[in-house]
Parts: structure tokens; C-alpha cells; sequence
């Protein structure tokens, strides 16, 4: 399926004498969050200071480059841009900025709505930007005269709608935020006397960090050497939780928990339900790995068919959706997976799957299947049909790359050459979470956006500045 790129994962530590160390782990926990950058930035109380690199987080860090930046406050970024050039090392987080106020490291999971406007403002006004991102609109809100005199940041953050679950460093303070609606997740865990935030609980686990809680829609956090103390940047009237469902159908790790449950459990209940509405004749049940492995595991418990494996992946390629163009998708798409001609030889398979966006990789899926030997295959799709763009931090902005919004169900099924293709519908879906079903953002599937406005930023070009200094303003 050549599927939705993903956005980022943060990680921070604060009062660790390893922290830097553990931003490290951390970060390897949310890998799946986007391969394109990683960063690292981390204070000793008294300066700020970094190391980021395109390539994966093993690529990016060495034992001599995390010893120059040791220090005891930490915070982390992996990235795959939705918004902001991929190429420039100026979008690559933290974001380390001097302002009037200091120094600031900043980390961004999600995509602001109207940053391009801002953007247009405040450069009509004299401001320089250093990057292409949505994220340093943030920085010129802070430095902005009228909000320096402000205790915290709830005057800046209240300038800002979409999806914004961030990460602040300072040289004494780390500062955790998610938005009104809590489209992004962020967990605040707990290290013996540290305190930990992070996108997944995974990255808690491979700490050793115990799980707290969630950070609330429309709460920060300060964390510094007096703990811990939580505030609401907003009005009570502009919380509405709007949790993106697709992470938890495809995007965290199936050991997360999110959103007051847990993954795994979850794509078990859609596979469930999926089979429920879909049932069909057959002999085998596979996954495409790994998006589809817990929703099989339903669908065969429900059905009854014998759940097997069906393809082997190659665990050297890179997920195809996470590369900047079709071109590398197509590519990747040829030597991620390969059938088990002896499992599906001569039989009627069902395939699940999380999703399809585009369709291309899952057209390549069934021909693999084909040329292995089986006689049927009936695709089930643990989620809606995909028929309108992301506008909160997922990399389809655009209709024209969704294969549901401009085809019926028996044009893909012929497109995709399969014998019969089920999608679990929006009610089946919801019916398997265990939050009211208002409190999910469905926006992709419904075409309904819990928060919208006149003008939304444009994409933008995939080029921008490089600098290898702090950006000033």
C-alpha cells in the first residue's frame, strides 16, 4: 500500500545524569516515527547544545558525538517532513534558537494550520525566517515584544491551531505541551527522580521509565529542579479531544499505549469487527507485516480460517511510504516483501492490511500472491477507505494521491486485481475504541476536521536555507 509517510517522534529527559544517552534509546523506540532526521540538544543549566543529521538514529549518533553533547537535560526528534523542505539541515529538530530570552531548543510532532499566513505576516514586518518548517513560526510568537513579558508560553500557544504536541529545553527547564484537541500523543513517564515525556510509551519502556499519564489536550508541563507543575495554556471551551485514530490503526508501535489503551488489543478488535462485516469462503488468513499482524490475528479468531504467514519481509529496507518520492516507493515496494509459495500455493487467502492510500504497493502485494499460487485473494482493510487529505501532520494533503477519494470500491478492486476487497467502516472501527467515539479525529476517512480555518498553508517547496549556526531572532 504505498502508505501514509508518518510525521515525528519527541523524546526528553530531565535531571539524568545519562540523559543524552537515554534520549538516544528513546529515540531508537520511535524509529517508526520518521527515518529522514534525528536530533538530539541537551543543557548542563548553563548552555544549549546539539547534534542532528539526516538518516536514522543509529546513523546520525556515535559514542563520540553523544559524549560532546552529554549533559543531564535532554530532549529528541525524529522527523519525516509534512511541512518544510526535507532537504535542508535547518528543518532537521530541535530547533535551537536564541532569542531575547535565551536560548530554547524546540521539538515538533504534528503540522500547524495557517503557519503559511503567519509566516507572511511577520515577514511583511521585517522577520527573517531561517527555515522552511511550520515549527519556527513558534519561535518569532515567542520572541514577538509583547510576549516576552509573559510568565510562560500560554500567550504563544494560544496563537497556535492544528496539531502541536511539543518539546521545549531551556538551560534549567524542560517544557512538554500537546493542543486543545490532542491530535499527537505525549506520555509523561517517571526515572527514579527524573521525569521523561515522550510520543510513545514504548520509548518509556525501553528506559526503564514507568508510565504516569498522558499529557492532557490543551495542558503543559513544566519540569525543572522543583518537579513537576502542570498548567491549562487555554479556556476549558477550546478542549475538545480530537485523538487521530490512524495512530492507532497503523502508526504507533503495537507495545504503545495510546489514548487509554492499548495498540495491539485495539487492531485485535478491528480485525474482530472486520471479519464480522466482511466475512468470505477461504482457506488462510495472512498479514502484511507489520502493519497487519494484530488485525489478522482478529480476523482468524473471529472467522475460524487458519491464520498463517504468508509474507516474509525484508527487514533491511526501509518502510516505503516514510521515502520522499514514488520513485523510491516503487522501488522499495519490490524488495520489502516476498511471498511463501508453500503457505499460499493453491489456496483462497485473505490478506489483512491496516491501510490503503495510494494503491500501488498493495497491487504489488496481490501480484506476489498471484505468482506464489494462490487462486483467490480477498483484501481486508482494517480501517475507512482513505478519501480526504491530513491536514494535522500525516503526508497526504492532497485527494489526487488517495485512491478511494477519486475510485469506487469495484474500480479498485480492479486496479488492484484482487477477487474482493472489504473496508471496516467508520462505525465498526470506532465501536472498537474504548474513548467516546466524538473524542477521535476521523478527518481522513469523514472528510470532517475538528479544527479548520479560511486558509490553510500550502505545502511547502521542498527547498530551503542551510546554516550550520543557532538561528537568531
Amino acid at each position: 500500500m504505498a502508505k501514509a509517510r508518518e510525521y515525528c517522534g519527541l523524546f526528553g529527559i530531565f535531571d539524568c545524569d545519562d540523559a543524552v544517552e537515554k534520549v538516544f534509546y528513546g529515540l531508537s523506540s520511535l524509529q517508526h516515527r520518521g527515518e529522514e532526521s534525528a536530533g538530539i540538544a541537551s543543557t548542563d543549566g548553563k548552555h544549549v547544545i546539539y547534534h542532528k543529521n539526516f538518516g536514522l538514529v543509529s546513523d546520525v549518533f556515535t559514542p563520540e558525538s553523544l559524549h560532546k553533547i552529554k549533559n543531564p537535560h535532554a530532549i529528541g526528534h525524529v522527523r519525516y517532513s509534512t511541512f518544510g523542505a526535507s532537504d535542508s539541515i535547518d528543518n532537521v529538530q530541535p530547533m535551537v534558537v536564541l532569542y531575547a530570552k535565551g536560548e530554547v531548543a524546540i521539538a515538533h510532532n504534528g503540522q500547524l494550520l495557517g503557519a503559511g499566513k503567519l509566516r507572511y505576516d511577520y515577514e511583511q514586518h521585517g522577520s527573517i525566517f531561517h527555515t522552511t518548517s511550520d515549527t519556527e513560526v513558534i519561535v518569532h510568537l515567542m520572541a514577538k515584544p509583547s510576549h516576552l513579558e509573559k510568565p510562560n508560553l500560554s500567550h504563544v500557544l494560544n496563537h497556535l491551531r492544528g496539531a502541536f504536541s511539543l518539546l521545549f529545553l531551556t538551560k534549567n527547564e524542560m517544557v512538554g505541551v500537546r493542543d486543545p484537541n490532542g491530535f499527537r500523543p505525549l506520555s509523561i513517564g517517571k526515572l527514579n527522580n527524573s521525569y521523561v515525556l515522550s510520543s510513545e510509551t514504548c520509548a518509556l519502556d525501553q528506559v526503564g521509565a514507568e508510565f504516569i499519564r498522558d499529557v492532557e489536550p490543551g495542558e503543559v508541563v513544566y519540569i525543572n529542579k522543583d518537579g513537576l507543575k502542570s498548567e491549562r495554556f487555554c479556556s476549558p471551551r477550546r478542549i475538545r479531544p480530537a485523538y487521530c485514530v490512524f495512530e492507532l490503526i497503523y502508526f504507533a508501535r503495537p507495545d504503545s499505549n495510546l489514548f487509554g489503551e492499548n495498540v495491539h488489543l485495539f487492531r485485535k478488535r478491528l480485525g474482530v469487527k472486520l471479519a464480522k462485516e466482511f466475512p468470505v469462503d477461504a482457506d488462510v488468513v495472512i498479514a502484511v507485516p507489520e502493519g497487519g499482524n494484530s488485525a489478522a490475528m482478529g480476523y482468524s479468531e473471529e472467522s475460524g480460517i487458519p491464520l498463517d504467514r504468508g509474507f516474509i519481509r525484508n527487514h533491511y529496507v526501509g518502510r516505503t511510504f516514510i521515502q520522499p518520492d514514488q520513485g523510491s516507493r516503487h522501488k522499495k515496494v519490490e524488495l520489502k516483501l516476498n511471498a511463501i509459495a508453500e503457505v499460499v500455493r493453491g489456496k483462497r487467502v485473505v490478506v489483512v492490511d491496516d491501510s490503503i492510500v495510494r494503491g500501488t504497493t498493495s497491487r504489488s502485494r496481490i501480484k506476489l500472491l498471484r505468482k506464489a499460487g494462490a487462486t483467490e485473494v480477498h483484501l481486508r482493510i482494517s480501517c475507512p477507505p482513505h478519501r480526504f487529505p491530513c491536514r494535522y501532520g500525516i503526508d497526504f494533503q492532497s485527494k489526487d494521491e488517495l485512491i478511494a477519494a477519486n475510485h469506487t470500491i469495484e474500480e479498485i478492486i480492479d486496479f488492484l486485481k484482487a477477487d474482493s476487497l472489504g473496508y471496516l467502516s467508520q462505525q465498526g472501527m470506532l465501536g472498537c475504541a474504548s474513548s467516546p467515539r466524538n473524542h477521535y479525529c476521523t478527518a481522513c476517512f469523514s472528510g470532517d476536521y475538528p479544527v479548520s480555518e479560511k486558509r490553510v498553508a500550502k505545502k511547502t517547496l521542498k527547498k530551503g536555507p542551510v546554516s550550520k549556526n543557532k538561528i537568531t531572532v
